[in-house]
């Protein structure tokens, strides 16, 4: 299993297919929730993702979240195998990138509710009330760096 973190041009077609892939098995398939993934910020983003034989296996995007680039919006956080830690490991790792990468001081998230201590347990604290995303409650959360 290798871990990468490429900018968008640096992708390869096999690597975004692998990654949209992974998105809509998670995002659309799983969860039962037709939206529009393709929302134009994957172009400015950081995709982090671990991959084992070209396939996906977690990932997460980072990309700026306003002209402050010190303030950095993560999303898209999956894992395709569940239970054997393979989130905590992206996150975790995602985290260190987006600090040493992308030089920020703020890591901002739209989590899903059921997710909350899955974030809190990296430090990560709630910074809204919840609201709906897609039918799904979520909150905002904030990680200073």
């Amino acid at each position: 299993m290798n871990l990468v973190s490429k900018y968008f041009n640096e992708l390869s077609t096999t690597e975004l297919y692998e990654i949209l892939r992974a998105r809509a098995e998670i995002f659309v398939v799983a969860q039962k929730c037709a939206f529009q993934d393709l929302d134009n910020k994957d172009y400015s983003s950081l995709h982090i993702f671990y991959e084992s034989d070209g396939k996906v296996l977690a990932y997460t995007r980072a990309f700026p979240k306003s002209v402050n680039p010190t303030v950095v919006h993560m999303g898209r956080v999956l894992s395709i195998q569940h239970g054997i830690g393979l989130g905590g490991k992206i996150l975790k790792d995602s985290i260190r990138i987006i600090r040493e990468q992308m030089h920020a001081k703020k890591i901002y998230i739209e989590a899903q509710c059921h997710a909350i201590g899955f974030y809190e347990r990296e430090g990560f604290v709630i910074c809204s009330d919840e609201f709906l995303d897609e039918g799904i409650p979520h909150v905002k959360m904030e990680l200073t760096l």
